[in-house]
């Protein structure tokens, strides 16, 4: 997966518009993006839109955080129309995607779907216990799909007044939450997603802040608006010339018997580059670009 679009569960109108994005991953929301006296009604909808639509782009769930009270019924209005995953917010550790976990296999043996078919993808710095924790989910486990991190949520909880600087950079306090993601995420072996860009009107700043992420190691970014899915999409998918550059290493390696060095080009190339080269063609696999 490359770009994963928050939907409001509440909206018919943006929902359909989410299936007509592009995107890998549409979040059905029923947090942030839902009223408190619209919950019931956004659940419903959820389901029904869940449920018809099979055929297109796999469908998350963002629930209410389990501090709430309304995970439970979240899922009980969702889980019989058995959507691909659960994102869950203000996920404090690994802790709390276990506690998760105990209820998807609960509600999958209820539904009559396979055990362990519904994956997770928690965000991990939205409280400051969640980013001191971000090593916990090292232990990966067979749910987890991904790992992701937001900026508001955290700026919030410790009364930051802005989350980056005059620049436009983060400032140090949510770069750690950034860069902790990125490395929680590869101990884990799952997708690193960056998270939204909330001025969707700048399309500028956008790109070259997608740039940055995939320089940083994410492989995936979430979006607020459809605007932004093929952004996304295009600067996410591994290039023609990156695609072919990892070809030739990995290719040197098999030729050359598996060695820990190889020459290409009068470059010397170790196994961190045969590693680096072999995720990206995964990456292009994935993205069907090879």
């Amino acid at each position: 997966m490359r770009s994963l679009l928050f939907v409001p569960g509440d909206s018919e109108k943006k929902l359909a518009k989410g299936l007509a994005s592009g995107a890998d991953v549409l979040i059905v929301d029923l947090e942030d993006s839902v009223a408190p006296d619209n919950k019931a009604a956004g659940r419903a909808l959820a389901a029904a839109f869940i449920a018809t639509n099979k055929s297109g782009p796999r469908i998350y769930v963002r629930v209410n955080d389990l501090s709430t009270g309304l995970t439970d019924d979240d899922l009980a209005a969702v889980m019989p129309s058995a959507p691909s995953g659960i994102m869950l917010p203000k996920s404090n550790s690994r802790d709390d995607v276990e506690r998760l976990a105990v209820r998807l296999r609960v509600a999958e043996a209820e539904n009559g779907l396979p055990d362990g078919s519904t994956r997770i993808i928690p965000i991990i710095t939205e409280t400051p216990l969640g980013v001191l924790n971000a090593a916990t989910y090292s232990q990966g486990g067979t749910r987890l799909a991904g790992l992701t991190w937001g900026a508001e949520d955290l700026s919030a909880a410790i009364g930051a007044s802005d989350t980056r600087d005059a620049g436009g950079a983060y400032t140090d306090l949510f770069r750690l939450a950034r860069v902790s993601t990125i490395l929680a995420a590869s101990a884990a072996g799952v997708a690193a997603i960056d998270t939204v860009f909330p001025n969707f009107r700048d399309e500028q700043a956008f790109r070259r802040d997608c740039f940055e992420g995939v320089r940083d190691g994410f492989t995936a970014r979430m979006a607020i608006h459809p605007a932004q899915v093929p952004v996304i999409n295009e600067i996410f998918t591994p290039s023609s010339d990156a695609v072919a550059h990892a070809r030739a290493v990995v290719e040197a390696f098999a030729a050359a018997g598996n060695p820990g060095v190889v020459g290409i080009d009068g470059k010397m190339y170790d196994r961190p580059h045969l590693k680096r080269a072999e995720r990206l063609l995964e990456r292009a696999k994935a993205a069907g670009v090879l």
